[in-house]
Formats: C-alpha cells, sequence, structure tokens
C-alpha cells in the first residue's frame, strides 16, 4: 500500500498540473464556441438553463459552421498549416547540421555551444523579432549593406512578406529543433560509424543508412516543437507579416479583441487545437511503435 501511496504522489502533480492549466481552460473554451454572441459582458449568452425544474440547452455547432461557411477562415488554417510547415523544413535544414557539428565536438567545448544556441532566448522574443524589423526593412541594414557593397542596385521587398514570417518562425524556434536532434545525436555509437567506414562505406552511405535513421526519433520531436507553436503564431505575422497575411493566431486575435466575437473566436481555438492533436496523435504512435508497445 505504501508502494501504491508514493506512486501516486509522484503521478499526482502532473495530473493536477494538466487539468488546472489544460484541461479546465479548454472546457471554458469549448463552452464558449457553442454559446451564442451577445451584446453584454461578457460577450456571450449561456449554453442551459434551469428554470422551474426544467432543463433546457442552449447551445449549438453555429460557430463551427460559420467556420466553414466563410473561406476567410479556412484560407487561414491552410495558410497557416502551409508556413508552419515550410518553416518547420528550413529549420530542420539549418537545424540538423549543426546539432550533428556540436554532437561531433569535443565535450569540453560542446557546453559552450550550446550555450550560444539558447543564449538569444534569454531576451524578450518579442525584442528579438521587432529587431529584425529594422534588418529587413527597405532602408535596413541588409539592404543597406547589398547596396553599398554593389549586389543591388535599389532595395528588396523583404519586410511584410511570407519570406519575413520564414525568417521570424526560424530564428525563434530554431533552438527548438537543434536541442532534441543534439541530444539524440550526441548518444549515438560512433563505434557504429566507425564499422561502416571500415568496411568501406563512403560518407555519404553512413550518414544516409546510419545516422539519419537513428536519430529520427530526435527530429520527430524537433518538428513537432517547431511546427506546433508556428501554426498559431500571432507576434511575428503581426509584425513581420503583411496587413493581408492569413495566419491563424492573427485571426484568432482579431476575433477576441478586434471583433469580440468570443464564441467565434472560441470555435477556432477549438479547431485549431483539433487539428494540431493529429501530427501529435501520429508521432504518439510512431514512437510507440519504435519502442515496441502497443497502444
Amino acid at each position: 500500500m505504501s508502494f501504491l501511496r508514493r506512486r501516486i504522489w509522484v503521478i499526482l502533480p502532473p495530473y493536477l498540473w494538466l487539468l488546472i492549466f489544460f484541461a479546465l481552460p479548454f472546457a471554458f473554451i469549448l463552452k464558449i464556441s457553442l454559446a451564442e454572441t451577445a451584446v453584454a459582458m461578457p460577450p456571450y449568452g449561456d449554453i442551459w438553463s434551469w428554470t422551474s425544474g426544467k432543463f433546457e440547452w442552449l447551445g449549438s455547432l453555429d460557430n463551427f459552421r460559420f467556420l466553414l461557411d466563410d473561406e476567410i477562415y479556412v484560407l487561414s488554417y491552410l495558410n497557416s498549416l502551409k508556413l508552419a510547415a515550410i518553416s518547420t523544413l528550413i529549420a530542420l535544414l539549418i537545424g540538423y547540421p549543426m546539432a550533428l557539428a556540436i554532437a561531433r565536438m569535443p565535450e569540453s567545448i560542446r557546453s559552450f555551444m550550446l550555450l550560444l544556441v539558447i543564449l538569444p532566448s534569454w531576451t524578450s522574443f518579442l525584442i528579438r523579432i521587432y529587431a529584425w524589423i529594422g534588418l529587413l526593412k527597405n532602408n535596413g541594414l541588409i539592404n543597406h549593406l547589398l547596396m553599398s557593397i554593389g549586389v543591388i542596385d535599389e532595395p528588396i521587398v523583404m519586410l511584410h512578406t511570407n519570406f519575413a514570417i520564414y525568417v521570424g518562425i526560424v530564428y525563434g524556434y530554431l533552438p527548438f529543433m537543434i536541442l532534441p536532434i543534439y541530444a539524440n545525436l550526441v548518444k549515438l555509437d560512433l563505434r557504429l560509424i566507425e564499422a561502416a567506414q571500415d568496411l568501406g562505406a563512403r560518407p555519404a552511405r553512413v550518414f544516409f543508412s546510419i545516422t539519419l535513421p537513428l536519430s529520427l526519433s530526435g527530429i520527430f520531436a524537433g518538428c513537432f516543437l517547431v511546427f506546433i507553436p508556428s501554426v498559431g503564431e500571432f507576434i511575428i505575422p503581426d509584425l513581420l507579416g503583411g496587413p493581408d497575411t492569413l495566419m491563424i493566431g492573427k485571426t484568432l486575435w482579431q476575433e477576441f479583441f478586434t471583433n469580440r466575437d468570443w464564441p467565434v473566436a472560441s470555435a477556432i481555438a477549438v479547431v485549431m487545437l483539433a487539428i494540431l492533436m493529429v501530427p501529435i496523435y501520429i508521432y504518439r504512435r510512431i514512437e510507440l511503435k519504435r519502442l515496441g508497445i502497443e497502444g
């Protein structure tokens, strides 16, 4: 019994954390998504009533139907998924070589290199993204440098474009790609690589046959850590994207604070969470299969 009690006390804190900071807020958002918009405070009605001992259901799925009827919301979801997927791919192409290089460095300097990777995170995320405006604008540092050395004759439009959003997302979330891949690569048994080289395998063959397959779990983890927050990103498209940039995080903000349509905004949030649960479920199935666990 004492062992069971100790086990309960071990697992209780994380379950309480999920209940308080995820389950209850999500239940509240789900409740609002089923309500009707009202000119009141708060700006939504009840989803049930209890009058004269009689229960009456007032909620509906009209807000979710509205999302399907208005193409701006569908385009926001699709554009967010596209931008997040491309940004994740770019982050992977940049982050994997960096993680591999750090993992192959002597142990004495690995910690310092990892410190350089996470050092920008010590500064406010908003300030770091805002700094890119000064770099990407028409009279910014990058255009000024390229014009001064004669590479271009007139400024390149980079700010308020999808390119700027890609730059911001990759810059902001690159450490989340590097760290899990590094944690996977640093545990790789180098004797496998030495054996392949002794058998005459070329570097490319060694990489694609040994290093890459054995680091897939780190790649999946890094991709999810970048992709999932990128889908709902608001600050980066708001500062670096154009006024017509369609991303679901920006649309969500406008519904909550500009239109004050909390039921529709809550429906957007619920659908976004449902969409993001799909890759999370796929990743879980892949990991369970890799570990040989049925789930």
